[in-house]
């Protein structure tokens, strides 16, 4: 009779692999694009000014900014220091002053109930260990405090793209999906015992380029995990991929000028903390 032991993966190995990607390319160029959507969450969550925020993944600050714009007490954090140093030069073109962390989702470097508030726009989704992160977004946020999220739902363009660049370039053994952050079940699951309230809404961020080529073009070029898997692909399979996500572009593309526009869905979430 044989038996197999499941394998617990190897986080340490997967970050520093994720953390090359994100590194790679210049996200600011792709981040840039969303700015929408942090302002959109900081009108969710309607917190009150001076609150103390924590943006976790912050990326290249677009919720970071949001909330400053909205004069909060903004902690910005994210493991991969380019990402980092993009947001402080946004924080100071702009005149916010804003604290910037290096820090690992799954490891904050905060006490509990830190802060009034705890964001991530499409993020700490990215975490590997998912409920590890899940766990210390509720733990440094205060009783009473808010957790905003955007995360890409997995039936959306950017969902589906995860599934087309997983079936050329396989993600690490027994890592989950990063869009269960937007399956709303398992949020519930992840967030449940720590919620006094959740408000999930379904919303659409429009992809906007110049032709589905352009797109390709862009995230191939600055999106790091596009980015990493072209590089990793021979010449044949690279133009496989990219037929694949062209094909993936026009299923979902509602342009007729020969323009791109495409929507994603995201679930913009607030959990109240008990």
């Amino acid at each position: 009779m044989n038996t197999h032991t499941a394998v617990a993966p190897d986080y340490k190995a997967i970050k520093t692999k994720q953390n090359a990607a994100w590194g790679s390319g210049d996200y600011a160029v792709i981040g840039n694009t969303l700015q929408i959507v942090g302002e959109q969450l900081a009108e969710a969550l309607d917190m009150p000014p001076p609150s103390s925020v924590l943006d976790v993944a912050a990326g290249n600050s677009n919720a970071t900014l949001a909330f400053a714009r909205r004069w909060h007490q903004v902690t910005s954090t994210d493991y991969v220091q380019s990402l980092l140093e993009s947001g402080k030069r946004r924080a100071l073109a702009d005149g916010f002053k804003v604290d910037y962390r290096l820090a690992d989702a799954e490891d904050l470097p905060f006490d509990d109930g830190s802060f009034d508030a705890v964001v991530s726009t499409f993020g700490v989704m990215f975490a590997p260990n998912q409920s590890r992160a899940a766990e210390e977004l509720a733990r440094v946020c205060r009783s009473g405090g808010k957790i905003g999220m955007a995360n890409w739902t997995p039936d959306s363009f950017i969902g589906r793209l995860f599934k087309v660049l997983g079936s050329f370039v396989a993600p690490p053994p027994g890592v989950m999906s990063p869009a269960n952050w937007g399956d709303e079940k398992w949020l519930r699951q992840a967030f449940g015992e720590t919620a006094a309230e959740m408000d999930i809404a379904r919303r659409d961020f429009v992809f906007r380029y110049q032709s589905p080529k352009h797109f390709v073009d862009v995230f191939r070029t600055w999106y790091g995990p596009v980015h990493k898997a072209f590089a990793t692909l021979d010449a044949e399979k690279g133009r496989a991929l990219e037929g694949a996500i062209i094909e993936l572009v026009r299923e979902f593309d509602v342009a007729a000028d020969g323009t791109m526009a495409v929507p994603s869905a995201y679930l913009e979430v607030s959990i109240t903390k008990r």
